[in-house]
């Protein structure tokens, strides 16, 4: 497990300041928003609980057009054009397992991320990182003061993409986990060659969990392989262990995992800007959070800087980034209904009969291609700030009071 790396002894100095913008987070989501930033002449501070690029939770992989036109092509560590999924049956008799092999009409790759994370904050050289502990915010009409374990930090535009905890929120411990709408994953990642694969696959099987699924992504040098669950009070470090065992990849390296919420939430509260994992910007049904978190991190990027170019208030900015994230409820929502449908009928002969009529390629075709427009890669290479007129109709939005702000911020 990782330790916390806020700066400790004499490099632990009192951390204050004022900032035109505070970005809390300092993964996908967060590194993004200080990417749109980069270059703008604004004070930007980026602060997370951990170096940059220190702590990986997840499977890490993605489609490959969004990392190649994020700029990541870097990071990349192993590329997939086919996803193979293994299904044990019982179809009036005994077990048996089934192995479909369903061929992409878009590419899936694994990557490093701390490598990763390190080109994405290449990409931001002028916006300072410090690591500190976020243990509060107080809000305030036009300047919220965020409270850290190394000081307090003051800023009209502030980014909470710390995660699903929702901490710069009216009620951060307003989530109650064994009741709450999360997912959870565990993960082994054992840095074996010898280990890894070549096919990225899925396990639908019912021995290892019901309400969920199982995975093992080759990731070059490793073979990343969790489980996964749909129901947050179901553990599964058991499971996780059984199938690492089954397909022969050891434990050694120990587990990585995470709380993965599954609903959306409202992008903007008390004027806080909300991305990632604290907006619930992660896809029931696969759980897939990275895509999308480059996705909105980088909507919520190009709407700060449009406030601190002048261009559009505080209040503006909100509402226009609220309705953004609005807009793609009903795929959330879709995605969601799926998932519960799937948690129902995973167990029962109906899911066999699914997957035989899924793996027609016309229809694989379809819902891929359905599924990556939910956030299209083509988004990380359109104009930096659309016109407003491209929105006006987005969804719908909320009420923000447009309060004066710091220096040049203060246009509206």
């Amino acid at each position: 497990m990782a330790l916390r790396a806020t700066k400790r002894g004499e490099e632990r100095t009192p951390l204050a300041g004022d900032y035109d913008v505070l970005i809390c987070g300092a993964s996908f989501a967060g590194l993004t928003v200080a990417r749109e930033l980069s270059g703008s002449g604004a004070r930007v501070l980026l602060i997370d609980r951990y170096e940059i690029g220190e702590r990986q939770t997840s499977a890490c992989a993605a489609p490959t057009e969004w990392l190649d036109n994020m700029g990541l092509s870097e990071s990349i560590l192993q590329t997939f054009g086919d996803l193979v999924v293994h299904r044990l049956q019982a179809k009036g008799g005994p077990k048996r397992s089934k192995t479909y092999r369903w061929a992409l009409p878009w590419t899936f790759s694994t990557f490093d991320y701390r490598k990763l994370c390190a080109l994405l904050k290449e990409q931001s050289p002028d916006v300072p990182f410090e690591t500190a502990k976020v243990d509060g915010i107080t809000h305030g009409g036009a300047i919220h003061t965020v409270h850290t374990d190394r000081g307090d930090l003051t800023a009209p535009l502030v980014v909470d993409a710390l995660g699903w905890r929702r901490n710069l929120g009216t009620d951060p411990d307003g989530i109650d986990i064994p009741t709450a709408r999360l997912s959870r994953g565990l993960e082994v990642h054992p840095p074996d060659a010898g280990a890894a694969g070549k096919d990225l696959e899925l396990w639908l099987d019912t021995d290892y969990i019901k309400p969920g699924y199982s995975w093992s992504f080759p990731a070059g040098h490793e073979t990343r392989v969790g489980v996964g669950s749909f129901d947050p009070k179901i553990k599964v470090k058991r499971p996780t262990d059984e199938l690492a065992h089954n397909i022969g990849v050891g434990v050694e390296g120990g587990y990585q995992g995470n709380w993965i919420p599954h609903v959306l939430r409202p992008a903007t509260e008390a004027n806080v800007f909300f991305v990632g994992d604290s907006a619930g910007h992660c896809l029931p049904t696969t759980a897939e959070g990275i895509r999308t978190a480059l996705y909105f991190g980088l909507a919520v990027g190009r709407e700060l800087r449009a406030v601190v170019d002048g261009r559009q208030s505080r209040g503006q900015a909100l509402e226009r980034y609220h309705s953004f994230s609005a807009d793609h409820e009903f795929a959330f929502s879709w995605l969601w209904r799926v998932q519960t449908i799937f948690s129902g009928i995973n167990k029962l002969p109906l899911m066999d009969s699914a997957l035989d009529v899924f793996q027609r390629p016309s229809l694989i075709k379809w819902a891929f291609n359905h599924y990556l427009a939910i956030a299209p890669p083509s988004y990380a290479l359109e104009p930096s700030w659309p016109d407003a007129r491209s929105r006006q109709d987005a969804g719908p939005s909320v009420a923000v009071e447009s309060a004066p702000e710091r220096g040049e911020l203060t246009a509206a």
